[in-house]
């Protein structure tokens, strides 16, 4: 496996979403594939559409990380797109690969399929909160290519948003069952 390099991250934000399925998430002693995603940029359902303090980190970076809490309880992994705009990647489903009984301590759950089917489970299972946002990809948090061949790639809306719905911008591996919400 080789470490992606940063320019990955620099490109559009709907490349990037795609292309990063199939690719390996590292944290923390434990690892999964990356099997679904979601793309945001300066649509109305992103914290970019509006240029905050919180967004901030949507304008300003590429390759790094931008965690947000949801519903006030779950974290929720971005990963900090476009060279010349804003964007983030939500990493909404991840297939175990690595230091799954420690998962599955974490998420306080036996069942595989159900560690990281979602985004706020990502979170938990690989032990990723507010203290990772802003941080560069490659240092706690680390991406790499396993060079192994993609399953078919599925598209369709976003999940959980009331604007932009018809953008469809959430990317996943099509026959995973690691993926948070299958049609």
């Amino acid at each position: 496996m080789k470490p992606l390099p940063l320019s990955f991250f620099a490109r559009d934000t709907v490349e990037v979403a795609r292309d990063l399925l199939g690719k390996v998430i590292v944290v923390h002693g434990t690892s999964g594939k990356i099997v679904e995603t979601e793309a945001y940029k300066r649509d109305p359902a992103s914290h970019a559409y509006t240029k905050t303090e919180r967004s901030r980190i949507m304008y300003e970076t590429q390759g790094h990380v931008y965690v947000y809490l949801i519903y006030g309880m779950y974290h929720c992994l971005n990963f900090t797109t476009e060279k010349n705009d804003a964007g983030a990647v939500l990493i909404r489903a991840v297939e175990p690969l690595s230091g799954i009984e420690e998962m599955k301590r974490r998420r306080k759950t036996t069942t595989e399929t159900n560690l990281c089917s979602g985004p706020g489970k990502v979170c938990q299972a690989f032990a990723i909160g507010k203290q990772h946002s802003g941080i560069r990809l490659g240092k706690d948090i680390k991406i790499y290519d396993d060079l192994s061949v993609v399953p078919a790639i599925k598209t369709g809306p976003r999940i959980g948003i009331s604007e932009a719905k018809e953008l469809p911008w959430r990317f996943y591996l099509e026959g995973n069952t690691f993926v948070s919400k299958r049609k």
